[in-house]
């Protein structure tokens, strides 16, 4: 499996803002169907409640189309988020984003509305400072 360009960069990012990475890959399997999750991670969100997780999906947005890109993001999210309902139903999937993408292509109104519609959630990365400059929902 050839990682994104930003995998690495994602990984730090989460790390810095208290995440431990457990898999990565993450391999999910249901089924006769294995799928690889870029990233799986968790924290101690408190003693009492125990381990968040999550499953992170990277994407650069770096192809010749957003639209194109956006396609096969929002297909691998459906696919390894109905795995996950199976498999691990407390892991949530946010999608990694670039911050540039999300400030510009992800603001667009028909976007927003399929991203709504599909319930997707956003890592948004600061590539050059290895940072997530934003989570969306914030509740993640």
């Amino acid at each position: 499996m050839a990682k994104d360009k930003y995998h690495q960069v994602v990984r730090i990012a989460l790390e810095k803002a208290g995440w431990t990475v457990t898999n990565d890959p993450l391999k999910l399997e249901v089924d006769d169907i294995f799928v690889l999750v870029d990233l799986g991670a968790e924290r101690l969100i408190a003693a009492e409640r125990g381990n968040e997780k999550i499953a992170v999906e990277i994407k650069t947005f770096s192809g010749s189309s957003d639209i194109n890109d956006f396609h096969t993001a929002l297909g691998q999210f459906l696919n390894y988020q109905a795995i996950l309902l199976e498999t691990e139903p407390d892991r949530q999937m946010p999608i990694a984003v670039p911050e540039d993408t999300w400030h510009g292509f992800f603001q667009m109104r028909l976007i927003r509305k399929i991203c709504a519609q599909h319930k997707l959630s956003f890592v948004v990365y600061h590539a050059a400072s290895e940072v997530i400059a934003l989570w969306k929902p914030e509740t993640l």
